[in-house]
């Protein structure tokens, strides 16, 4: 590997394409640091330890919400456009053309998801605002300052998809999820300030950093298996007034994990939403409890067994209703019967047309279960290492793990691929 890494940077195409990487991101990490004005910095850091959900947006943000600073919404409008994008495809007809117009239409559909994102932006920021407000880490409520607030969030966002879009044009690809993992990997040292908290705990410890590897390892497996669908294609040619029949086998490869993080995110969200807006009306600790405070106790994460583990099974069995539900979305969208037809593909002894459709539906959701119970496992990794080693200062984030751990891969796949072009050998052996 570090063989590899010096014949990377010893190709002038890839070196610099690996500093213009490195350059955006250090932009990236300056700006998340421009803090906006009048904020409390105890209540702040109060408020971001009380509200799970916000824990979640700063990954997002690449760790500037617990600054509340220019960049605090970060890519999570963008991501939520993308998200709305992709559901509304397959049912609103005018983006099903778009989307079967090849390049062109999907620049289109990227247009649009663009325009949407400032919308959106601009919803979160004034959100995030008049949460700021009310915990009182913002003081400001003057209609001007509220507009510049708002105005520059949005323009953060918008700067961070930008950034995002520089690197996969003119860095090493996969931009957004870079921005994201610059964020996640940016925590490290107060990941490691929090093992530091927990040295007492020794044999805690290893335990818990012995299932975080194994989790990790699962994550790898996860995310690069695959079903193989063998395909044959029949294509004839026409030589000097003959004509001939050619054959070629190849296959499709169905990913057990279609849906990536994305069932993650949603359940979540979900999960989340009815103690966040429960905290809005419970009475205040030390006064008789109402019926807020008990909504609040059973989606809090943080509650003690037996009523916490209500928020953590409904966490599981969400994360597995959504990621079926995203991957027949994305895999009807997909039309790959269609397309096998086109082509003049099909699959042996299996009927073009709905045979075909029926066939690879059933096998999508076969190894859907499989990448279903995967992303439950990782979505309750936390609770589960917490149980079982008993260290409670030492924090995992699940989203963290699956996003560090995808970008990684799919960025040592792109160098490889670079390496591998120029008959280097690359990092992958």
């Amino acid at each position: 590997m570090l063989q590899a890494m010096f014949d990377a940077f010893s190709l002038p195409d890839l070196r610099r394409r690996i500093l213009i990487t490195l350059g955006i991101l250090l932009a990236f990490r300056v700006v998340a640091h421009v803090p906006m004005p009048g904020v409390d910095s105890a209540a702040l850091a109060n408020m971001m330890e009380s509200n799970p959900i916000l824990g979640m947006l700063d990954i997002f943000s690449g760790g500037a919400l617990k600054n509340f600073s220019l960049l605090a919404l970060g890519v999570y409008p963008y991501i939520t456009a993308s998200i709305v994008m992709t559901l509304m495809t397959p049912i609103v007809p005018a983006l099903q053309r778009l989307s079967q117009e090849g390049e062109s239409g999907r620049n289109k559909i990227n247009l649009i998801t663009h325009w949407l994102t400032v919308p959106l932006a601009a919803l979160g920021g004034w959100g995030q605002l008049v949460l700021m407000q009310r915990e009182g880490v913002v003081a400001a409520s003057e209609p001007l300052m509220t507009a510049a607030i708002i105005i520059s969030l949005t323009a953060g966002t918008l700067f961070l998809v930008w950034l995002g879009e520089q690197i996969t044009q003119y860095g090493i690809g996969n931009g957004v999820s870079i921005i994201i993992f610059a964020g996640i990997v940016a925590g490290l040292p107060t990941l490691i300030g929090q093992g530091y908290l927990a040295k007492d705990q020794f044999l805690g410890l290893a335990a818990y950093l012995i299932i975080a590897l194994l989790i990790t390892i699962l994550i790898v497996i996860f995310t690069e298996a695959h079903r193989r669908i063998p395909v044959q294609y029949a294509k004839t040619v026409i030589k000097s007034g003959r004509m001939y029949r050619q054959s070629g086998a190849s296959h499709i490869p169905l990913r057990v994990n279609t849906a990536g993080m994305i069932p993650l995110i949603f359940a979540s969200a979900l999960v989340i939403f009815p103690g966040t807006i429960a905290s809005y009306f419970m009475n205040p600790a030390g006064s008789d409890p109402n019926f807020a405070n008990t909504i609040y106790n059973w989606f809090n994460p943080n509650t003690g067994l037996p009523v916490g583990l209500f928020y953590w099974v409904l966490f599981f069995l969400l994360t597995i209703a959504f990621a079926f539900f995203y991957t027949m979305v994305v895999f009807e969208q997909q039309d790959l019967p269609g397309t096998l037809q086109k082509q003049g593909g099909f699959i042996p002894g299996i009927r073009p047309g709905k045979q075909t459709a029926n066939y690879l539906n059933a096998v999508i959701r076969n190894i859907t279960w499989g990448g279903a119970l995967f992303l439950a496992l990782v979505a309750v990794f936390p609770f589960i290492a917490n149980q079982i080693t008993g260290v409670q200062t030492l924090q995992l984030s699940s989203f963290g793990m699956l996003i560090v751990v995808g970008v990684v891969l799919d960025t040592m796949k792109q160098l490889e691929a670079q390496l591998v072009m120029r008959r280097y050998e690359g990092f992958i052996k």
